[in-house]
């Protein structure tokens, strides 16, 4: 790459970030100048400066940061519970071409259940407790990272399998040498969409249940007319979802730097 195309490719991050950053504070100028003018209500859509001092009041209290955690908490074992049971499962299935066969079926009709209508269901179980968000949380990621693997495992080189079969590896030696890189880049986009999933229905049975976290404090905020409050809320939710896809990206940046598809990403 000549010294240009290097000046290039490193000014190019840098100016989708400018690009983002722009849009985001035009969008912070609409919303402060909207109520401001009289076109829509403050009541409804308080100002961006009200927004973010109602934001820095919640940030000074406890309560807050302990909605956070409770939301995070709940997230993360959600996310590792479905993480695990779908690379799992789905590794069974698509290397067992009769297992594949058999719950193909049953995979197409559970997938498309909404998991909010599974609310009944948790509230029953669990009540409002952190094992109903759990359940809505787990299911509704399992499915991400299930569908991927069940990808992955399909994608694998015919050639390469029956050359490792030939050399008498072990099911265990096929796994790990064969099916797992091949599988992997899969898996990585399963828990990338997982991840933002299982926050979506963190917060969704937070705010339909009652669980303990963020939602929960979004709803309180909402009923008690608390609006700005409200809207700081959400606001973080966002954030923290932000975060969240950030950090998936960047790890799978780095775990997967070897495979060609972040290789070419890196070199554009």
């Amino acid at each position: 790459m000549t010294a240009a195309g290097a000046g290039v490719a490193r000014v190019r991050p840098a100016g989708r970030a400018l690009l983002g950053l722009s849009g985001l504070a035009g969008l912070l100028v609409l919303v402060e100048l909207l109520p401001r003018a009289g076109i829509v209500s403050d009541r409804s859509l308080p100002p961006t400066s009200r927004i973010l001092a109602a934001l820095a009041d919640e940030a000074a209290t406890a309560a807050f940061w302990v909605a956070v955690g409770d939301t995070l908490t709940a997230w993360a074992i959600g996310l590792a519970v479905a993480v695990a049971a779908g690379v799992a499962v789905g590794v069974l299935i698509g290397a067992v071409p009769v297992l594949r066969a058999v719950t193909a079926s049953t995979v197409e009709f559970l997938r498309p259940i909404p998991s909010v209508a599974l609310i009944p269901l948790a509230v029953l179980l669990y009540g409002s407790d952190l094992g109903s968000t759990l359940l809505l949380v787990v299911y509704a990621a399992f499915w991400q990272v299930l569908v991927q693997v069940l990808y992955g495992v399909a994608d694998v080189d015919p050639v390469a399998e029956e050359t490792a079969r030939s050399f008498r590896f072990t099911a265990a030696a096929r796994i790990r040498y064969v099916l797992w890189p091949t599988a992997l880049p899969y898996v990585f986009t399963g828990v990338r969409l997982a991840a933002s999933v299982a926050l979506v229905l963190a917060v969704t049975a937070e705010l339909v249940i009652g669980a303990p976290g963020l939602g929960a404090v979004i709803a309180v905020a909402q009923t008690s007319g608390a609006i700005p409050t409200m809207y700081a809320l959400i606001v973080v939710t966002g954030l923290i979802g932000v975060a969240i896809n950030l950090a998936a990206r960047r790890a799978e940046r780095h775990f997967l730097a070897w495979h060609q598809s972040v290789r070419g990403e890196v070199a554009a």
